[in-house]
């Protein structure tokens, strides 16, 4: 399992890629949401591994990518996330690269698009968007939300259907059990502190307010994806983010939720390889 410090945390990474060609391929970077790993985004990345390298990696805190034993200070503030990739590009020698960056993820992946647009080509960010702060709806969303991060018993995986009806408030159409078992395995897996700490600091009255400025000052094209049924992040909040920047295209999958590209992955690829200029037909 390869692994890289990164800010003194090692981060599971992995490459994705076709046997090697006389071409150069670009290479697009694929980042997870809240509570899941890089995992999630095989499937895709190997339907675009034919025109690119793609590089997969679990943020600091979920998947593979375990905090160390011994204390660090470790924040869990976007900006923080964002800072994360840059040295993780680094390490690789990675310069100038596409973002493929889902949810949390998604909003990480916007500071970082602003902070270095010079090493971003094209950037694709799906399910993500902007919300208006209401100070008794995020109370008790972090209340809630503190709750559930706190009971993540082992032995739920035990229970017959667990991991479907984990999946139910993600999707709109079932995914296969091996899908969303894997799901429910990274949730259960997730350190705490990482879990709470960027579901705090990704639905705050911060975010709230720095969000829409970050979306209107994208400078590279972007595709933003929403999925219609999407209850995590709603649609019209991906449409009110898009409108915020003329770099911003917007593109809404009907029957589909949180995870769209797992959904209905063939709309999905076909409008991601539209946005990209790639011919579907090889």
């Amino acid at each position: 399992m390869p692994l890289l410090n990164v800010r003194g945390v090692e981060h599971h990474y992995e490459w994705i890629r076709q046997p090697k060609t006389e071409e150069n391929k670009p290479v697009m970077v694929f980042v997870h949401g809240w509570g899941g790993s890089a995992r999630y985004w095989e499937s895709t990345a190997n339907a675009l591994s034919e025109k690119f390298d793609c590089l997969l990696y679990d943020l600091r805190g979920f998947g593979r990518s375990k905090l160390p034993q011994e204390p660090i200070e470790v924040l869990y503030e976007m900006e923080e996330y964002a800072e994360d990739l840059v040295v993780l590009l680094d390490a690789l020698e990675c310069d100038r690269v596409y973002i493929n960056a889902h949810s949390l993820g998604a909003s990480a992946a916007t500071l970082f698009l602003n902070r270095h647009p010079e090493r971003v080509e094209r950037a694709i960010l799906t399910c993500s968007g902007i919300f208006e702060y209401e100070a008794l709806s995020f109370a008790a969303f972090h209340k809630i939300g503190g709750y559930v991060v706190k009971f993540r018993p082992r032995w739920f995986l035990q229970v017959p259907f667990a991991d479907s009806m984990f999946m139910a408030r993600f999707l709109h159409r079932p995914l296969p059990r091996a899908i969303s078992r894997a799901f429910l395995e990274d949730y259960l897996e997730a350190d705490y502190n990482a879990a709470l700490g960027t579901m705090l600091t990704a639905v705050s009255k911060y975010a709230a307010q720095v969000m829409p400025q970050e979306f209107a000052g994208l400078k590279m094209p972007t595709l933003l994806i929403s999925g219609q049924y999407d209850k995590i992040i709603p649609a019209k909040l991906g449409r009110r983010a898009a409108q915020l920047s003329e770099k911003v295209e917007y593109f809404e999958i009907p029957g589909t939720a949180h995870f769209p590209m797992l959904e209905k992955p063939d709309i999905y690829l076909e409008r991601v390889r539209e946005f990209l200029g790639i011919s579907t037909t090889g």
